[in-house]
């Protein structure tokens, strides 16, 4: 069973472990929701997409967008929005769930501060719009070793994130651990590419608390996060909710429906 951590404040924290089950503090059901996938155009948030527009109780999915998606729904509203002017655009905020699937690399923002702009202010930006919206849920793509204290730069600013995110109090908060994501990616990613390559022997390493490092499909984490709102939408705690998902976690929740 997942750990539960609960204090005066009223936030109770689920993180995982080895075994990868979960124990449900919310009740479920079904109601049609309009969600906002932001990193709607990269590699998780488009599979994220296209599993949401599948989905009967989603009725709306709006996306922010620098350039134009190739996919074509009723369901979908595809908002082409300047990321340093989110604020000219409130309504587009006006959302049940907010998922956050927005990351960029340090070689392609071509520095520290530009790749700290994309992975931390865009997506906490967004994630304030929209709790002030009146937004029930965030879930948030992170990293395994996420931290605000790690002396690595790329762990500390997602770390950096999630404390921010953690701030706002949404009713429901999911953080996501993945290590490498696998997949067919539209842009060249050298590192990554090489570490795609060596992984599944490298996984099959990766054993006991090593586990969660194992890197997994970018498939099976949008599989993830597409059946967590079926727990989102029957949200009647008075207090905040905080998950944390790691390997297995993710892989069970794909496999949910």
């Amino acid at each position: 069973m997942a750990r539960v951590e609960s204090s005066d404040s009223g936030v109770y924290e689920y993180h995982p472990t080895q075994s990868g089950n979960q124990s449900e503090a919310m009740n479920t059901g079904r109601h049609r929701m309009k969600v906002m996938v932001l990193g709607a155009t990269g590699l998780t948030g488009g599979m994220v997409v296209e599993k949401l527009l599948e989905q009967a109780e989603i009725s709306t999915v709006i996306a922010p967008v620098r350039r134009p998606m190739v996919v074509e729904n009723p369901k979908l509203e595809q908002r082409f929005m300047d990321f340093d002017a989110m604020e000219a655009a409130p309504d587009a905020f006006q959302v049940d769930v907010l998922i956050c699937c927005l990351g960029t690399t340090l070689k392609k923002a071509g520095s520290r501060e530009a790749f700290r702009k994309v992975d931390h202010d865009y997506a906490l930006k967004a994630a304030q719009m929209a709790r002030n919206a009146g937004a029930r849920a965030l879930i948030l793509m992170s990293a395994i070793g996420a931290s605000s204290q790690s002396p690595v730069f790329y762990n500390r600013v997602k770390g950096e994130l999630e404390d921010n995110v953690r701030a706002l109090k949404f009713p429901y908060l999911a953080i996501y651990h993945p290590s490498l994501l696998l997949g067919q990616r539209k842009e060249a990613r050298t590192a990554e590419a090489l570490g795609v390559a060596v992984m599944p022997v490298a996984n099959r390493a990766l054993i006991g608390p090593l586990r969660k490092y194992r890197a997994i499909e970018a498939e099976a984490v949008a599989s993830a996060m597409v059946n967590e709102l079926e727990t989102i939408s029957g949200i009647t705690s008075g207090g905040a909710v905080v998950r944390v998902w790691e390997y297995d976690d993710i892989l069970t929740m794909g496999n949910r429906r």
